[in-house]
């Protein structure tokens, strides 16, 4: 009996922590989604790494992106695409085409507009490790897909304890992939051109760039 009430306890124990670790990850997340949509636009200079041993991928590079709402401005990989709120565009100059397309609401697609705030809906929440990285206090919370389908193992989002500002992200696919984002540059509330997010269809057509409509 007094092994059965100390296994009982020592259960009971682990599980209070665990609930009480999966309540502050959601308290440090709710503060930095609160941050996030304080601001009116912000600006992300990131870089993008993409690794994958057993296929043998090893990339590295480099993009930023401007939001604003749910309109905004990405560039990555030498393309640039634009939302302005109602249609995608995407321009590859090396291609010189230009792509026009609805945009489809995907839950399980992490879209520019939801880079800092994907982790709302859909993910389970567990403290993680703290890290010092050169005097900035990194809380790392760990996110695992409710669906069971995902092709998402887990991912890492690392926070910025002071700021509240995401600093990094890792996600470990099933397949064994793993992409990490890392912020070197995050401002807001800059001022921001009022033709932003606006795209002009006659400019590329009279720099002869092919339109396609999907």
């Amino acid at each position: 009996m007094k092994r059965f009430f100390l296994l009982a306890l020592v259960t009971l124990t682990t599980t209070m922590a665990m609930g009480q670790d999966s309540n502050k990850a959601k308290t440090l997340l709710d503060e930095v989604y609160n941050k996030v949509k304080s601001y009116d636009n912000i600006f992300v200079d990131f870089k993008y790494s993409l690794k994958n041993e057993e296929a043998n991928i090893n990339t590295d590079t480099r993009g930023d992106v401007t939001m604003q709402g749910d309109k905004y401005v990405f560039n990555y990989m030498g393309a640039k695409q634009l939302y302005d709120g109602k249609k995608v565009y995407t321009v590859v100059p090396e291609n010189e085409e230009v792509t026009i397309e609805e945009k489809i609401d995907d839950d399980n697609t992490i879209t520019p507009s939801k880079m800092l705030t994907f982790y709302k809906q859909g993910h389970a929440y567990d403290w993680d490790i703290l890290q010092n990285v050169q005097g900035r206090k990194i809380q790392y919370v760990k996110l695992t897909p409710i669906n069971s389908d995902s092709e998402t193992k887990f991912i890492l989002l690392g926070i910025d304890v002071e700021t509240k500002h995401i600093y990094k992200l890792i996600e470990t696919g099933k397949n064994g992939t793993k992409t990490t984002i890392t912020v070197n540059s995050f401002k807001i509330d800059q001022p921001l051109s009022k033709t932003l997010f606006t795209f002009d269809e006659n400019k590329y057509k009279e720099d002869g760039y092919y339109i396609i409509r999907n």
